[in-house]
């Protein structure tokens, strides 16, 4: 009997614990249901949304914690501490921005030295820092740094003369950004092997040259070639992607150098539409095409005199060094002979928008500076076509650019023969301005449609008054029911028709790949004519 007693007590008490447990079970069921909702919600708030739960008095500090911080208790500390740090840096910097000066020393100097350098009372500020989440193998910073300092640099300059100036540099200011690069990341302390850095954007650098005790202006050249050699060396010493790499703790840290990542082929096709800088006549436009804005690495079109509408065709290679960030910049001028070369127009291409190993063919419009993104007058347009390529691509990669592929829209127009295809119609519809370069009159063959292999036998006859100094100017056109597309050009001087009377021969068509025009000349002196 105390046995079925007992063994009903356990089952009751059994029964009693299972439907506790349940209970239990779905309550946390439910919790964490709750839990999971609201965590959700919280992570969908913004920050204006947390201001209106919290009132000013009970906002903390880290849900105003932005992008971009400001540092005044940074700078609050560099106040404090500069004067040490002017100290400890100043024979850091002279020993290794000296051999960066001898490098870029212009030809007319024949050395250049400090022979003092102080960073002054004045400590730079931090106006803003930001977390660049790009690698998980490391932590990149980008500090933001204003200063407008009272260094005391002196520079002792010798010229190719003898003479000797000490130069002060002086009134400097200076707004950039730095980038810090804590790579890689370790179990050791510090938590980083190496630190990287570099001046990620230089927004403004001013400062003033003057020879101690006279005027630099007198002598002349000294301080166009100082300046340009003072930037030169900050573009191409510590501009990215150039950068520094301080090892922290021990370690191979070889692949934080800068190295070179491809090559971007460009070709400089044309540009139309042109503003006109000459009052008389027309712009004489060349182009300045650079990845990094130094001397060295800049590549410079011929010049096509009184034309808004030049054809280069021209190809240019430079190194990449980080497809990311890196871009080409195009400035087209308007030379005017022994005086500085006026702006037309500039514009820019991020390499992050290329394929590579695809050809990008790009119309730019041309702004006035490129620092401002609008610019409502139109300057004019450049066309251009882009190829980059990585190096360690297949061998299979084809190179459009070298000279055994034409590739420019231009080229693609001319084919064997005089004429070219037309995407239309299959071939080309041609026919021929002649025109007299110092006259201007001119003269049309009729038009012969779809033919690569035109024969027109038309005779034009023109007055020439200064044969020894005009030019015929045959021009080949695609005659387009919605235009004409221009296909090439033969330029003769008159000089043998002249000696020779009368001559036939074949004449190559420039801008073409192929194609020749044959022409028969003849000289008639028109005869004299005498009162009796």
């Amino acid at each position: 009997m105390s046995f079925v007693v007992g063994l009903i007590i356990g089952i009751t008490i059994g029964f009693a614990l299972i439907i506790g447990f349940v209970r239990s079970e779905n309550g946390r069921s439910k919790r964490r249901s709750a839990l999971a909702t609201m965590i959700a919600a919280l992570a969908r708030m913004t920050r204006e949304d947390s201001q209106k739960l919290l009132t000013k008095e009970y906002y903390p500090s880290w849900v105003v914690f932005s992008q971009k911080q400001k540092l005044d208790w940074l700078n609050a500390h560099l106040t404090k501490i500069w004067p040490y740090v002017d100290e400890a840096a100043s024979e850091l910097i002279k020993a290794n921005v000296e051999p960066i000066l001898e490098q870029y020393r212009p030809i007319v100097l024949s050395s250049l030295t400090f022979s003092k350098l102080t960073l002054g009372t004045v400590a730079p500020q931090f106006t803003g820092v930001s977390v660049i989440e790009e690698e998980s193998d490391g932590i990149t910073l980008e500090l933001e740094m204003k200063w407008d300092g009272n260094p005391s640099i002196v520079l002792d300059v010798k010229t190719r003369l003898g003479l000797g100036l000490p130069v002060q540099v002086k009134d400097i200011a200076f707004t950039g950004v730095f980038r810090l690069i804590f790579k890689p990341l370790v179990d050791e302390f510090p938590c980083f092997g190496a630190v990287s850095f570099s001046l990620r954007k230089k927004k403004d650098m001013d400062f003033t040259l003057k020879v101690i005790g006279g005027d630099i202006s007198a002598i002349p050249g000294v301080a166009d070639a100082l300046e340009s050699t003072i930037h030169d060396a900050v573009e191409d010493s510590i501009t990215w992607p150039v950068r520094k790499v301080i090892p922290i703790l021990p370690g191979d840290y070889s692949d934080l150098e800068l190295k070179p990542m491809g090559i971007l082929e460009v070709k400089l096709v044309q540009a139309h539409g042109l503003t006109n800088k000459d009052l008389i006549g027309k712009s004489d436009p060349f182009a300045k095409l650079y990845i990094r804005p130094l001397r060295s690495k800049m590549k410079t079109s011929k010049v096509l005199d009184n034309d808004l509408d030049p054809v280069w065709n021209e190809h240019f290679e430079f190194v990449v060094e980080d497809i990311s960030t890196q871009h080409l910049t195009v400035k087209i001028y308007d030379d005017d002979g022994i005086q500085a070369s006026e702006l037309i127009g500039c514009c820019q291409v991020k390499l992050s928008e290329l394929n590579p190993g695809k050809v990008k063919d790009v119309w730019l419009k041309l702004v006035k500076d490129l620092e401002i993104h609008r610019d409502n007058k139109d300057r004019g347009k450049v066309h251009l076509e882009l190829l980059y390529y990585p190096h360690g691509v297949g061998n299979g990669f084809i190179n459009p650019f070298n000279s055994t592929y034409s590739m420019t829209s231009l080229e693609k127009v001319l084919e064997d023969g005089s004429g070219g295809e037309n995407d239309l119609s299959g071939k080309a519809d041609p026919f021929v301005v002649l025109i007299m370069k110092k006259t201007g009159s001119k003269n049309k063959t009729r038009v012969v449609n779809e033919n690569l292999n035109p024969v027109w036998n038309q005779t034009f006859d023109f007055v020439v008054e200064d044969g020894l100094h005009d030019m015929l100017i045959l021009e080949i056109w695609d005659h387009d029911t919605f235009g004409k597309d221009f296909m090439g050009r033969c330029i003769l001087t008159l000089t043998r028709v002249i000696l020779e009377g009368e001559y036939k021969d074949n004449f190559q068509v420039e801008g073409a790949k192929s194609g020749k025009l044959s022409l028969n000349l003849k000289w008639a002196p028109q005869p004299i004519f005498r009162r009796s």
